[in-house]
């Protein structure tokens, strides 16, 4: 990971927190409705419990992560610390986008 140039991590991490958000819940709602469950429902309940989890599989897991903080803050290597940082916001911001579209999906944050 370390020889790829940054903006194609950038764009990697965003989009493995998309697609792991939205395909890990869509598929949780399949096996709801294989069970008997209301599929919607557990779509939109499994989006929020993995939320974190995309982030942290989009960065590479949390020792990458902390290690390369680490090295930035006691070092003084403010470029990797800045990287770093973008890559963290990168995967929010694909986590929070497949947020958006199991709301639109579902509908089930919306009340009457």
């Amino acid at each position: 990971m370390e020889n790829q140039p940054f903006f194609s991590l950038f764009l990697q991490s965003y989009f493995i927190a998309l697609g792991v958000l939205i395909g890990g819940s869509i598929i949780g709602g399949l096996a709801a409705f294989l069970t008997g469950k209301p599929p919607l429902t557990l779509i939109y309940r499994l989006s929020n419990m993995i939320h974190i989890w995309a982030i942290v599989t989009a960065i590479g897991g949390t020792f990458d992560a902390v290690s390369t903080l680490e090295r930035g803050i006691l070092e003084g290597e403010t470029k990797d610390l800045f990287k770093q940082c973008l890559l963290i916001l990168s995967a929010l911001g694909g986590a929070q986008t497949g947020s958006l579209f199991i709301n639109w999906l579902t509908q089930e944050h919306t009340s009457l």
